[in-house]
């Protein structure tokens, strides 16, 4: 029983030497002292963050489709989602009353022809007889007058043909634009007009989606600063990417298109728009999600959160000076990604910290 416990002794006294060695041997920016974790300051290379901001989809155009006429939807030439081309006919309202109205347009229009005609006749006549003297000035100025109204006559009656060619084709409900079609609330039979309250259908543009987020006053300065202008800003940064409601990645990249010159008083805010392909048809007007929008810092100082203490809108860390933690007030970048800071100022390459727990510490305390 000796041999065995004394066999065990010598076995865990080569297990910690083992591991004595292999420390010896990791090389770490982390050292232990008195339960704190300290950490050597050194410049990183590049260091990309990513920032989640909500956001809304909607399509290029959601156009609603309202009737210009009255009448009787006499067909249906569209399902919900069906995908329409630019002058596409969704809805025909009866036809019968307008193809009418055109007809006696038409036939008001060989009637003022006509009457102009005569009217024309009659007063070059007169024009004649007036300048041998057989008729009086009275008798020309009257039929001058009546080839004048004829001749404005004939006018509106063409107007008219024009109204009634129009009301005729807007018989014809088509499509403004390329899109989907929305719900459908009037089948064949409804009686519609121009004054109701709820459109035909709505067609949504989303062969390219706009996707609308807002960001801070804070970031928006910071992304100003980061590419000089805002200009440069939307030119320069890298595409965005679309997380949807489900937390699935949309598979294509989208780009800011425009960033608004006026900060929401009442949010403090900046409206932001996007936009993404859609040529898979996957986005859909009125979806949310999440945009996803990289910071890339050059060089920067990276420390953790765990490293740092918040009082208010102030950060610190704790500097080890002589064996003990000192307090240091340190900016850092408006971004981050909840498990590290990028440090913009108050810390240098070279120096040293306590890399977690610093909300423990206390002024002075011996950390070595």
């Amino acid at each position: 029983m000796t041999e065995k416990i004394g066999n065990l002794g010598a076995w865990l006294m080569v297990f910690g030497c083992a591991i004595g060695i292999t420390s010896c041997q990791t090389e770490t920016k982390e050292t232990t002292g008195k339960g704190y974790q300290l950490m050597t300051i050194q410049a990183d290379t590049d260091k990309e963050i990513t920032t989640s901001y909500s956001a809304s989809i909607e399509g290029m155009q959601d156009i609603d489709i309202y009737p210009q006429v009255s009448g009787y939807i006499e067909k249906l030439n569209v399902s919900e989602g069906d995908v329409v081309r630019k002058g596409e006919v969704l809805f025909v309202i009866d036809q019968v009353p307008y193809k009418a109205a055109l007809e006696t347009a038409v036939a008001n229009v060989e009637v003022a022809k006509a009457s102009l005609a005569t009217a024309e006749l009659t007063y070059k006549s007169t024009k004649e007889l007036y300048a041998k003297k057989v008729v009086s000035s009275f008798n020309l100025q009257t039929t001058e007058n009546e080839f004048l109204t004829a001749k404005a006559q004939l006018a509106q009656a063409k107007a008219q043909e024009v109204n009634a060619r129009n009301n005729l084709s807007y018989t014809e409900v088509k499509s403004p634009s390329e899109g989907v079609v929305g719900m459908l609330p009037y089948r064949v039979g409804t009686l519609v007009s121009s004054n109701m309250a709820q459109p035909l259908t709505t067609v949504s543009d989303n062969a390219q989606m706009y996707v609308y987020f807002s960001m801070t006053e804070n970031q928006f300065l910071s992304l100003a600063r980061q590419y000089g202008t805002t200009e440069k800003a939307i030119q320069n940064m890298p595409e965005i990417q679309l997380q949807l409601n489900d937390g699935s990645m949309y598979e294509e990249k989208g780009k800011i298109e425009s960033i608004s010159g006026v900060i929401d008083k009442e949010t403090g805010t900046v409206g932001v728009r996007a936009v993404f392909p859609n040529a898979s048809r996957l986005l859909h007007s009125g979806a949310s999600g999440n945009v996803l929008i990289p910071s890339i810092y050059k060089k920067c100082i990276v420390i953790p959160q765990g490293a740092t203490i918040q009082l208010q809108d102030k950060i610190l860390a704790y500097k080890v000076v002589d064996g003990k933690a000192v307090s240091t007030l340190i900016k850092v970048a408006p971004v981050n990604d909840g498990k590290e800071y990028i440090v913009t100022d108050g810390l240098k390459v070279g120096d040293e910290i306590v890399a977690d727990g610093a909300g423990m510490l206390r002024e002075g305390t011996q950390v070595k």
